[in-house]
């Protein structure tokens, strides 16, 4: 008779720390043109060793990494090739993870789930993408049953068509709210950048250029605080003749990296480590293709009833800013305002960026910043559309939440 398995028990998982470069505009004129997307995320990596010297390094048990296009200097199981670079032990394994846009979110999902059954105690997550280097979908090679058998619309594989067909199918959504939402986006960063809120979580990137020589990138590149509703309207809609998709009221190509560290809370508390964000539930799910954007709506429905919450529990929201419209069409659906206060309060990715894979973490620690600021807040999200028609939605704890909340 074989003998009788303990009891397995579920740990509570908590994000110590997370980090990120400075988001630059992809292409030869970024300020990331000349820089390696594996030195990205190495700066990241070595970074969150620094600030948080109480991490016996030894002891981490895992970095999972994620790239959309993960090829050249985001190939080579980077999770693994960037550890190595990056100064951790050799006894510190690695891999690499892949769900688009949601990347960087999956890979703390999954290095949660295993710290929450008691597999791992301490782990690495986040992602890094390079869309200067390593366009999306560079080297794809997309079947052709796809198309043929129609098993998704053909507009599913441009993005920027999946966001018309948004405004299509809700045409309350118009170009006038899509725009006035990213002058809002722009104004927000504006702000919060002056009040000093977003550089604590920047790690400080070596640059070079044929032009400038050596630089130091310290800011996000993409933000244009000074963008208007009239400069807007002037912009060409690239996906459709007399469309409502532009330049301004969508995320643009971006180069960046972000990294987290996750344990158990055990381990936390015993090695005296922070706690920024602590995970209540997550869950991810998939919509039509051809309207990816709208994904969020069921990945957080199904958030919340796992963490047997309501809409109405969820007092800060950080959703990611890949196209206006697609933020519109999820503040919609759960009854929220478009200048709802909770929504983004650090601006998003429409003013910073959105470097596909890596933007999940990017989202943590707006939100951990939020969560420090206001003790007085308990739950929050984070979330965001992936390509191919996919939502993904992670909803948080605060650790610093002192019960004066309602």
């Amino acid at each position: 008779m074989s003998p009788t398995r303990p009891p397995r028990s579920v740990h509570d998982v908590v994000v110590v720390d997370a980090v990120r470069t400075p988001f630059g505009r992809a292409g030869d004129k970024g300020m990331y043109a000349r820089t390696r997307a594996d030195d990205l995320v190495v700066n990241v990596l070595r970074e969150l060793v620094r600030r948080n010297e109480g991490i016996p390094v030894e002891r981490i048990d895992d970095v999972a990494l994620a790239a959309t296009t993960q090829i050249g200097d985001q190939g080579l199981t980077i999770g693994r090739s960037a550890g190595l670079l990056a100064g951790l032990p050799q006894s510190v394994p690695g891999f690499s993870i892949d769900r688009m846009c949601a990347g960087a979110m999956t890979a703390v999902t999954t290095m949660a789930s295993a710290i929450g059954i008691g597999a791992y105690e301490i782990a690495i997550a986040g992602g890094v993408e390079h869309m200067g280097r390593h366009p999306m979908g560079e080297g794809v090679d997309i079947n052709p049953r796809f198309v043929s058998e129609r098993l998704v619309d053909p507009d599913a594989l441009q993005m920027g068509k999946t966001a018309e067909n948004i405004h299509d199918r809700f045409p309350h959504l118009t170009r006038a709210r899509a725009d006035a939402y990213a002058v809002a986006s722009q104004r927000k960063t504006a702000l919060a950048y002056a009040e000093g809120r977003i550089q604590p979580d920047l790690v400080p990137v070596a640059t070079r250029s044929a032009e400038g020589g050596w630089g130091l990138a310290t800011a996000d590149e993409p933000p244009r605080p000074g963008t208007t509703l009239e400069a807007l309207a002037e912009l060409k809609t690239p996906f459709r003749p007399h469309g409502r998709v532009t330049a301004g009221n969508a995320a643009g190509l971006n180069d960046g990296a972000t990294a987290a560290v996750l344990a158990s809370e055990q381990v936390a508390d015993e090695l005296g480590l922070t706690k920024k964000l602590r995970l209540v539930s997550y869950a991810f799910a998939g919509v039509e293709p051809d309207v990816m954007g709208v994904g969020p709506i069921p990945s957080t429905e199904k958030a919340l009833r796992l963490a047997d919450l309501s809409i109405q529990d969820i007092q800060r929201f950080e959703v990611n800013e890949a196209f206006a419209v697609q933020v519109l069409a999820f503040l919609d659906h759960f009854g929220l305002a478009d200048d709802d206060v909770r929504v983004n309060p650090l601006g998003g990715a429409i003013a910073v960026g959105h470097p596909l894979a890596s933007s999940g973490v990017r989202l943590m620690t707006n939100l951990a910043a939020e969560f420090a600021d206001h003790p007085e807040v308990r739950y929050g999200m984070t979330t965001m559309c992936i390509g191919l028609g996919m939502g993904g939605t992670v909803i948080w704890e605060n650790p610093n939440y002192d019960g004066a909340g309602h």
